[in-house]
């Protein structure tokens, strides 16, 4: 585990999983995104479509916003909805006055090009695949006064304790935390949403990536209200808009909270099946970073790119690793899906990695 200043250049912070699988790539099965498959849910498109009535309307979003608080015992003050997770980040990153913020990676990228584009430099602790990806809170900098990191973290599916992310608090230091995957946890163990005991403390959510709302941007970020008012001013006026808001509060429903606890253990059981494929490569290179937690599985292979590119002539994209700080060419991230979905895809896995080897 090491510190840097994040130097310009040298990784593409701004490439995304959707790219695999636009233009030339949309006919593929796609590994690449993170979002659940076969979502909306039909109830949540019904409850999108109904708000369409409502256009006409400004968005009022006091009753999502109420929602979103009563789901994780807060008041509403410590609430803050958003047009997805990745809003949050931009509002973090202009509003609050920093001086050194610093990203745990390997992680999302979008926190770190926001502070960025806002003028900051970004220091980076980049924890180790030989530790499997584990944090030691003693390796951000004490002079840190924000400090990013995602749990489970994008792209490598670990998990940390709660406790142990806790421990990155401090008086004066903004902690936050990208809980975007949090809800494909069975339990949500080790979720700080919902704790107002961690000082400066903000939880970011994101309903993007369990029910496949990616194209609606919608989030959210809790924290104190004084960190939710600094926020809130710099949004522009109606961030999010109404269908979006009719999804925010569907989500928080009870029907939906037990949807998406059945979709998780699901996601696990998918998990499982997909690592236990992928150890069957073992005598070709292939590493798995485990345990693996998040819907999302990160790999390492030698010829790496290469595989990727037959993996694409074969109809299956996934996501290349080497724009994540931290990672090399050599890393893959995969998708969980369905089982026969997998099967599919370890068959192709098994024959692109054969051709990049003869």
């Amino acid at each position: 585990m090491r510190t840097e200043e994040a130097a310009e250049g040298g990784h593409d912070l701004r490439h995304h999983g959707d790219a695999e699988v636009r233009d030339d790539g949309s006919a593929l099965t796609d590994l690449a995104v993170n979002v659940r498959a076969d979502t909306p849910p039909r109830w949540l498109r019904e409850r999108i479509a109904g708000s369409l009535t409502g256009l006409a309307a400004y968005p009022d979003g006091r009753a999502a916003r109420a929602a979103v608080a009563a789901r994780h015992g807060l008041p509403v003050e410590r609430v803050l909805l958003t047009a997805g997770a990745a809003e949050a980040f931009v509002l973090l990153a202009r509003a609050l006055k920093v001086r050194r913020p610093v990203v745990v990676h390997p992680q999302f990228t979008e926190p770190e090009a926001a502070l960025r584009d806002a003028g900051h430099t970004v220091g980076r602790v980049l924890l180790r695949a030989e530790d499997g990806f584990r944090l030691d809170p003693a390796a951000v900098p004490e002079d840190a006064d924000l400090v990013v990191i995602g749990n489970p973290t994008n792209p490598t599916s670990v998990l940390h304790p709660a406790g142990t992310v806790a421990q990155l608090a401090r008086p004066g230091r903004v902690l936050v935390v990208d809980e975007a995957f949090m809800d494909a946890v069975p339990g949500e163990r080790e979720a700080l949403a919902g704790r107002t005991d961690v000082p400066g403390l903000v939880v970011l959510r994101s309903l993007t990536k369990t029910w496949g709302l990616a194209g609606l941007r919608i989030g959210y970020a809790l924290a104190g209200p004084e960190t939710i008012g600094a926020l809130e001013r710099a949004q522009p006026l109606w961030p999010v808009s109404t269908p979006a808001l009719a999804a925010a509060e569907a989500c928080m429903s009870s029907q939906a909270l037990a949807e998406a606890a059945h979709a998780a253990h699901r996601i696990a059981t998918d998990r499982a099946h997909l690592v236990a494929g992928l150890r069957e490569f073992g005598s070709d290179g292939l590493q798995v970073a485990e345990p693996a937690e998040g819907p999302f599985v990160l790999i390492r292979l030698p010829r790496a790119a290469g595989v990727r590119r037959g993996l694409r002539r074969l109809g299956f994209a996934v996501r290349r690793g080497d724009t994540f700080p931290g990672l090399g060419e050599e890393w893959l991230r995969i998708a969980v899906r369905d089982r026969t979905t997998v099967n599919r895809f370890l068959q192709a896995l098994d024959r692109a990695v054969t051709a990049g080897t003869d």
